[in-house]
């Protein structure tokens, strides 16, 4: 005979504590109807009463008021009710895996749902993310039908990362959830907490010309609306009304989700028990190592994110194989670290991705789903020609030359134009015959627009010091790598230098911010963050990059100006490296000690080391540097 700790004792005391507080949920929204109906049945009571006799005429000024009452309330109600059904819920965005274009994927979950003795899933759909979960689409306006089975979400990292027996241990557990999610009580509370989650985000989203829609906005929205001319109208002339019904309906939705949250959490807890109690006995031995492979595919999933998709996304470029590169990713992290070592001697065995009859076309769909979650629909550039910007795909073959040279250009433009505003120091040391004698050249090439034009002041004598009329001016007059190392040569030539980048970034952050939901430019920051340069929020409301201070910005724009010397002059190529995104490959290794001797000029102003480098590297600092 089973014990009472058995699996099985442990799945229906998950269940049953499940139902439990599903009721306490339903109980709010009963009570909340009862108060609705209380001045009405007051009402009716004393109508009762005047037809029965039991109240005379001095009881009519009390019927009148109480019935007006009761009217107004119902009515209120009435528009709430209306309201919170008609809110349409969060859904995750997600790309739909249809079963015509991954049966096996679909014959694994059917297969998974049988041997649990559970309704199987009625779709599957993948995020970009390190996680798993069942959806329930079932609301009135959410595009599900009333007592559809939930929708199974999987993180696309897994199925690229993961082994066939690894995704089917993994997904055990939360297929399992479809069990209790089929309970008639759990599954209307679950409607209840969706509906009043709706209404009260309906209250706070922001005024707009879309704000009559909520699913028209947001990450997962598509890229082109085109509703027409009457609609609009419509829905321009009802937006104001529907405002304030939303504004109206949201404190009350909110005091109700709050008297329900709890029982809504408990609710989730025991079905997440109830289900993994349930999947106990369904490929065990493999669920422990499957948990171990979910946190390193997170790992490498941040980092690919963080330091390789960010930087294209921010030039309005989404990488088209985001789940393949983060096999490459944590191939690298397995290379470079020998705890992680032993994870790759799994890659022989046959990847979940195969489970997709197109794994390339997924791939690219769930990457620009991703880029338009973290930085909107449209992407953070400005437009050309008063087009509205586009997503522009980029594979990994063409990153180097599209992201990495695009941001080390625009990067060292950004450096010399500050140079040219703030006026360069006399330089400390010994003139350099050859730098004199780059800057016309630097003059005749469009891209150093940096150089000053002829009669400007720094060509005669004047407050800088120039050179005399006729001869060739000093070793910074060009977008030089020279003129860089003797500003950092002066005395006080960095401070003003990294305030001037540090605002100039800020400016150019600000005028292309993220404007989808979520999105707050103008957000104050967070303690603790000091006089640090702040990024734009994106549509997740998460930072596109951590807090940087004037002196690292000032670091990251040398090393640009470095790198694009180190290509000019000396034959280096921009790459990639999968763990730390852009990187200089030097005769064909990475210069991965170019940052340290940055850094020391940049903080301690000690250019010997990087002269050093330079020389070593053959990349001469007298010549020009090509800028975007």
């Amino acid at each position: 005979m089973r014990g009472a700790s058995g699996p099985g004792h442990g799945s229906r005391a998950g269940a049953r504590s499940a139902r439990a507080h599903a009721l306490a949920v339903l109980r709010v929204r009963s009570t909340a109807l009862a108060l609705a109906l209380l001045p009405a049945a007051a009402a009716v009571i004393l109508w009762t009463g005047r037809t029965t006799g039991q109240f005379g005429p001095g009881w009519e000024t009390a019927r009148w008021s109480v019935s007006g009452f009761a009217v107004a309330v119902l009515g209120c109600a009435a528009v709430a009710g209306l309201a919170i059904a008609r809110g349409r819920p969060a859904v995750s965005p997600t790309v739909p895996v249809e079963e015509h274009a991954a049966p096996d994927l679909h014959a694994l979950v059917r297969d998974l749902a049988d041997r649990l003795e559970v309704p199987a899933p009625s779709a599957i759909a993948l995020t970009p993310d390190c996680d798993s979960w069942l959806e329930d689409r079932t609301h009135a306006r959410a595009g599900g039908a009333r007592g559809a089975a939930p929708v199974l979400v999987i993180g696309s990292p897994f199925l690229w990362w993961m082994r066939v027996a690894e995704l089917r241990a993994l997904l055990a557990p939360v297929v399992a959830g479809t069990g209790p999610s089929a309970h008639p009580d759990i599954a209307a509370a679950r409607r209840v907490v969706r509906g009043l989650d709706a209404a009260v985000a309906n209250a706070a989203r922001p005024a707009g010309p879309w704000s009559g829609d909520p699913a028209a906005d947001g990450p997962g929205a598509p890229a082109v609306r085109g509703p027409g001319l009457l609609a609009r109208v419509v829905r321009g002339c009802a937006a104001p009304l529907r405002r304030a019904v939303h504004r109206a309906v949201g404190p009350v939705a909110r005091l109700l989700l709050r008297a329900a949250g709890p029982h809504a959490a408990a609710m989730e807890q025991g079905v997440a028990a109830a289900a993994a109690d349930r999947a106990q006995a369904v490929d065990q031995g493999l669920r422990v190592a499957a948990q171990e492979q979910v946190g390193l595919a997170y790992a490498g999933w941040d980092r690919l994110l963080t330091r390789v998709a960010l930087p294209a996304w921010r030039l309005g470029r989404w990488p088209t194989r985001l789940d393949a590169g983060v096999v490459s990713a944590l191939t690298e992290l397995s290379r470079r670290d020998r705890l992680a070592a032993g994870f790759t001697s799994r890659l022989g065995e046959r990847p979940a991705c195969d489970l997709l009859k197109e794994p390339g076309s997924t791939d690219g769909a769930v990457s620009l789903l991703a880029a338009r979650i973290f930085l909107g629909v449209r992407p953070p550039v400005p437009a050309a020609h008063g087009a509205a910007p586009e997503w522009t795909p980029v594979d990994w073959a063409a990153y180097p030359e599209e992201v990495v040279d695009r941001i080390w250009r625009a990067e060292a433009a950004r450096l010399f134009a500050a140079l040219d505003a703030l006026g360069s120091p006399e330089p400390v040391g010994v003139s350099r015959p050859a730098a004199r004698a780059a800057v016309p050249v630097g003059r005749r090439l469009p891209e150093c627009a940096s150089a000053p034009p002829p009669g400007s002041p720094r060509h005669g004598s004047g407050p800088h010091g120039g050179a005399p009329a006729g001869e060739a001016g000093p070793e910074w007059a060009g977008p030089t790598l020279a003129r860089v190392l003797d500003r950092f040569a002066a005395v006080g030539g960095t401070d003003a230098l990294a305030a001037r980048i540090s605002a100039e970034v800020a400016r150019e952050e600000s005028a292309s911010a993220p404007d989808g939901p979520g999105a707050s430019p103008g957000a104050e920051p967070p303690p603790g963050t000091g006089g640090a340069h702040l990024a734009p929020l994106a549509p997740m409301g998460l930072p596109l990059q951590p807090p940087r201070s004037g002196k690292e910005l000032l670091a990251d724009h040398v090393t640009a100006a470095v790198c694009c010397a180190a290509v000019d002059t000396a034959g280096a190529l921009p790459g990639l490296d999968w763990l730390d995104g852009p990187a200089l490959y030097v005769d064909g290794e990475r210069a991965g000690e170019l940052p340290s001797l940055v850094l020391a000029l940049v903080e301690d102003g000690e250019a010997v080391g990087l002269r050093d480098w330079l020389a070593a590297a053959g990349v001469r600092p007298e010549k020009p540097v090509r800028l975007v």
